[in-house]
C-alpha cells in the first residue's frame, strides 16, 4: 500500500490539531475557497497603477515612499508564506511584491 500526498497532508494535520481542509463548515469552506480569489484581485489593483506608470510615462503624485514599503512589506509577507506553506499567501505575495516594485521602477524612471 502506497502512501499518496493527501494522507501525509491529512496526518499532518490531525497531528498538528489544525481544523480540517475543505472545512465541515460551509462559511469556512466557502472562505477557503475565495481566498484564492482574493489572492489575485488584490494584485490586479496594483497591476492597474503599474499598468497606468508605464503607459502614460508619468508618475505624477505617486508615493515612492509608499509603493517602496509596500514592496518590502510584501516580501516579509512572501517569506512568511513559504515558511508557512500557505498558498493564499505565497501567491498574492509574489503577485503584489512584482507589482509594488514595477511601480517603483516605475517612478524612478518616470518621475
Amino acid at each position: 500500500m502506497t502512501n499518496h500526498p493527501h494522507h501525509f497532508h491529512k496526518r499532518k494535520r490531525v497531528h498538528k490539531n489544525l481544523e480540517p481542509y475543505p472545512h465541515p463548515d460551509k462559511l469556512k469552506r466557502f472562505v477557503d475557497h475565495i481566498i484564492y480569489g482574493v489572492g489575485i484581485f488584490i494584485p490586479l489593483m496594483t497591476f492597474l497603477q503599474s499598468y497606468k506608470i508605464w503607459s502614460t510615462q508619468t508618475a505624477h503624485g505617486v508615493s515612492i515612499l509608499t509603493f517602496g514599503g509596500y514592496a518590502t512589506a510584501n516580501c516579509i509577507w512572501l517569506l512568511y508564506g513559504i515558511l508557512h506553506k500557505e498558498k493564499p499567501l505565497i501567491l498574492m505575495y509574489t503577485l503584489s511584491a512584482i507589482f509594488n516594485a514595477s511601480i517603483v521602477a516605475g517612478i524612478l524612471v518616470h518621475g
